[in-house]
């Protein structure tokens, strides 16, 4: 667990060794370090963030930085603007590696995790007063259709003027990645702590999913940029991860950046029967 959360790096490490013997364990060297107080640390680091956690949203004010992790938090793995120099720059920072295939990700769970709410973060300080209050749950299961719907009408009002909108967001440049941060923040502002609300990356496959945890079922949304990809590769995709998964139904968000389409065109709804799945396909 140590491992899969670090991958090796060293302060963290440290962090997690003395969050869990020192603090949670209380130096009871009798009791046993298990994998559930690892995750445990591991989440107290991530909501306290010490120093070198926090100095993150420094380095990632860097255009540079912004200009890689842009692409690698929207999956796209596009570059459009991305030099040797820059990969090279955020490698060396220790904030991504590179795969076999020569992808970036982040260079370990920690990070992915603390550099998204870093992002996230910032956009529900700005969503607060703007997310409507409505029922996610009967307490069994998450309305996610009716969730989206409303998120549907959220960003039709609001992508023209809130702030996030512009192309430099405060002291961030991301423009691919934006999208799912923002729906990521709705989804985390709207279940208030109630429910997990995790990013996974697809590497490779210029996948995004987001994912809801709640009572032991995982609810999952892939994020797709029009244009990216082929209606039918992204239905495999999402099909491919429900399978993984052992879900029946799944959600395929899609954003129209075409700002001279009209709503109507935009906003749309569409459920799908594939491969044995439920898929609502979703445009924004």
């Amino acid at each position: 667990m140590a491992w899969y959360l670090t991958e090796g790096q060293p302060w963290l490490v440290n962090a997690l060794a003395y969050e869990a013997v020192c603090e949670i364990l209380k130096n009871d060297h009798s009791k046993h370090v298990t994998g559930d107080i690892i995750d445990h640390a591991a989440a107290i680091l991530i909501k306290r963030r010490d120093t070198h956690i926090d100095s993150l949203r420094e380095r990632l004010k860097k255009p540079r930085v912004a200009r890689v992790m842009d692409s690698v938090f929207a999956g796209t793995m596009s570059y459009k603007s991305v030099t040797d120099d820059d990969r090279r720059f955020c490698i060396d920072l220790g904030l991504v590696v590179a795969n076999e295939k020569g992808k970036l990700r982040p260079s370990n769970a920690m990070y992915r995790e603390v550099i998204g709410r870093l992002i996230t973060d910032e956009i529900q300080d700005i969503l607060v007063d703007t997310i409507p209050e409505l029922p996610w749950t009967d307490g069994k299961v998450i309305f996610v259709s009716d969730i989206l719907k409303e998120f549907q009408q959220f960003w039709r009002k609001g992508s023209l003027y809130l702030p996030f909108r512009k192309k430099k967001f405060t002291d961030h440049i991301y423009d691919d990645a934006l999208y799912s941060f923002i729906l990521e923040a709705f989804l985390q502002r709207l279940v208030n702590t109630k429910a997990v609300v995790i990013r996974e990356l697809s590497i490779g496959c210029g996948a995004v999913d987001i994912g809801i945890i709640y009572n032991q079922r995982r609810y999952i949304i892939e994020v797709k940029l029009k244009g990216e990809d082929s209606l039918k590769s992204s239905l495999v995709q999402l099909t491919r991860y429900l399978e993984t998964n052992n879900e029946k139904e799944g959600w395929l968000v899609i954003f129209d950046r075409n700002r001279r389409k009209k709503w109507d065109q935009k906003i749309t709804w569409d459920t799908k029967e594939y491969d044995g799945r439920i898929i609502h396909v979703v445009g924004c």
